[in-house]
């Protein structure tokens, strides 16, 4: 049985069930990575997930993209016709490592998420979990979804989403972007959740139940 669509925007259909790759390109070979695609693809899924940041784990300069390089050539390689997938992804925010993106992020202001998206990728994006000795240049939503705006103005992206947030952060995000101001429209909420992961349930589920969000479950491979 082909696993069942839903609408998750206006014009955007995509599988109830996303597939990760987080292990594409580390984990797994080329050829173990189209194959788990391929199983994907004829069981009904349409919707891939991915990031900048992370993917391949661990993370290393000289294997970070390769989980979307393996997809955008599984594309290629099996004529898939682009209308027939969608592509979720991350921009990278700041995280004091991973230096060889754009020297490292400090914030992730306008500059940052135009660049990631001109140079390769889409953004959803977030923090883990909220630590004042951690924090970094703390940058204006506005800014944020401005420059995203600009993005889906221009046809590079599609729609938005968040990956990572708290509660608190998902609400401030809705709330601009429900503001006056035409801010691009924020379709999804994206967090881990598994057995040892539960913090969704804890805050984040109240939030998406009022909001009319689903939360598009990173299930991990702890």
């Amino acid at each position: 049985m082909a696993v069942p669509l839903f609408n998750l925007a206006q014009n955007l259909t995509v599988s109830r069930l996303c597939l990760g790759t987080m292990t594409f390109g580390e984990q797994n070979t080329m050829h173990q990575s189209f194959r788990l695609l391929d199983e994907a693809f004829h069981a009904g899924i349409n919707f891939f997930d991915s990031a900048e940041i992370r993917y391949p784990v661990p993370q290393r300069a000289d294997s970070q993209g390769r989980s979307e390089e393996y997809l955008g050539l599984w594309i290629k390689e099996r004529k898939v016709p682009r209308d027939r997938v969608v592509v979720a992804t991350k921009v990278a925010g700041p995280s004091g490592q991973m230096t060889w993106i754009r020297d490292g992020p400090k914030c992730l202001d306008a500059k940052n998420i135009t660049e990631a998206i001109d140079s390769r990728y889409v953004p959803m994006f977030g923090e883990t979990e909220y630590d004042s000795t951690r924090q970094f240049s703390s940058i204006r939503i506005e800014e944020q979804l401005d420059a995203l705006g600009r993005a889906v103005a221009a046809g590079k992206i599609r729609y938005i989403g968040l990956s990572n947030e708290t509660p608190y952060g998902v609400m401030k995000f809705l709330e601009v972007a429900k503001s006056n101001i035409p801010y691009p429209e924020i379709i999804s909420v994206q967090n881990s959740y598994n057995l040892l992961c539960r913090s969704f349930d804890s805050g984040l589920a109240e939030c998406c139940h009022h909001e009319g969000y689903a939360i598009h479950a990173k299930l991990s491979y702890n």
